[in-house]
C-alpha cells in the first residue's frame, strides 16, 4: 500500500527542503524567500504532461531532472541565479512508493547540481496522465534582468550550444531513428530527455545583452518572441547554425530533418542579442558552452533565415504551439 499524502510529505520532500529555512521544513502551507538588498527576484512556472514533455517510458529520476530543468532554462533567459521552487505533482494512484523515491532521488541531484532547494508545493491524485509543475525563483542584480524588449537594429543575434538536438533526441527516443549508429540515437535522445540549462551563462550576460530567451519551442519562433517584444526583425544566416556532431550525422542523410535546427523545440539553449563589441569582451573570458553568432537584428518586423545566396528559407512550420 502506497503512503498518504502527509506521510509522503514527511518522507520523500521535506528533506529536499531542509537547508532552505524559509521552507520550514515543508510544515506550513507557504514558504518565504528573502533576496538579498538591491536584488530582483525572478519567478517562472512550468508545466510538463506525460506523452506531451515526456514519452513516459523514461526513468523517473530522468522525469524529474527534465521538470526542473526546463524552468532552470527560463531563469537563465533573464540573468538570473537560481535558488528555489515549488512543486505541484499530479501522479496516478497506482505508481509505487519505488517510483516516487526515484523521481525524489532525480530532484535531489539538480537540487545539488544547481544549488537549488524544494520549498513547498502540491501533490494530488489523477486518474489521467502524469502532470508536473515546478515554479522557481531566482535572483538578479536589481535592474539588470534580461527581458526580450530590448533588441535594437544592428545588434548580433547569438546563441548558445547546439541547435536541433532536443527535436531530433525525440524522435531518436522514440525509435523513428533507426538507420543512425547506436550511439547517435542515444547521444540525441539522452539531450531530449536531461536537457541542459545554460545557467552559467545567463548571469553572465546581464549588462552585456540586450535581449534573451531560451530555445524552447524552436529558434525562429523564440527569435520571433524577441522581435514582437522589442518591435524589430531578425535575419538568420541558415549555413551559421551549431550543430552536434550527433545532428550533422543525422541530417547528412536526411536533408529535411536539417531545418528542425531552426524550427525544432526542446533545445533549451539561449538565443540573445548583443552589440558586437560587448559581446567580444564576453567571449575573450567565456570558457563555459560555445556561443555562436548566428544572425542580426533588423530595423522591419520579419525574422527571416536565408541561404549561402541571400535568398528567404521557407519553412512548414516555425516551432512548437502548444493546443
Amino acid at each position: 500500500m502506497s503512503k498518504g499524502e502527509f506521510e509522503r510529505i514527511a518522507d520523500y520532500f521535506a528533506p529536499l527542503a531542509a537547508k532552505f529555512g524559509g521552507a520550514y521544513g515543508l510544515t506550513d502551507d507557504a514558504a518565504t524567500i528573502a533576496p538579498g538588498t538591491g536584488r530582483t527576484l525572478v519567478v517562472t512556472t512550468d508545466t510538463i504532461v506525460e506523452s506531451v514533455h515526456f514519452i513516459g517510458d523514461e526513468t523517473a529520476d530522468l522525469i524529474a531532472r527534465k521538470l526542473l530543468r526546463v524552468s532552470l532554462s527560463d531563469v537563465a533567459a533573464m540573468g538570473a541565479v537560481p535558488r528555489a521552487y515549488l512543486l505541484n505533482i499530479a501522479l496516478r494512484r497506482e505508481l509505487s512508493d519505488t517510483w516516487l523515491e526515484r523521481f525524489v532521488a532525480g530532484l535531489r541531484q539538480d537540487q545539488e547540481e544547481y544549488n537549488i532547494h524544494l520549498i513547498g508545493g502540491d501533490s494530488v491524485s489523477t486518474s489521467g496522465p502524469i502532470v508536473l509543475t515546478a515554479t522557481m525563483f531566482g535572483e538578479v542584480e536589481e535592474g539588470r534582468a534580461l527581458r526580450r524588449s530590448g533588441a535594437g537594429p544592428g545588434d548580433g543575434v547569438f546563441v548558445s550550444g547546439t541547435l536541433g538536438d532536443g527535436v531530433l533526441g525525440l524522435r531518436a527516443a522514440k525509435g523513428d531513428l533507426s538507420e543512425a549508429k547506436q550511439d547517435t540515437v542515444a547521444a540525441l535522445a539522452d539531450r531530449y530527455r536531461l536537457p541542459r540549462p545554460r545557467t552559467a551563462l545567463g548571469p553572465s550576460l546581464a549588462g552585456i545583452a540586450t535581449a534573451a530567451a531560451d530555445v524552447s519551442d524552436g529558434l525562429i519562433a523564440d527569435l520571433g518572441h524577441i522581435a514582437d517584444a522589442s518591435a524589430v526583425g531578425a535575419r538568420i544566416e541558415f549555413e551559421r547554425l551549431p550543430l552536434s556532431d550527433e545532428a550533422r550525422q543525422i541530417v547528412m542523410d536526411r536533408s529535411e530533418l536539417l531545418a528542425m535546427a531552426a524550427t525544432g523545440g526542446d533545445d533549451y539553449e539561449l538565443v540573445f542579442t548583443a552589440p558586437e563589441e560587448k559581446i567580444a569582451t564576453l567571449l575573450e573570458n567565456w570558457s563555459g558552452v560555445s556561443v555562436t553568432r548566428i544572425g542580426t537584428i533588423t530595423a522591419d518586423s520579419s525574422v527571416r533565415a536565408v541561404d549561402a545566396h541571400g535568398e528567404t528559407l521557407l519553412f512548414p512550420r516555425i516551432g512548437f504551439r502548444h493546443a
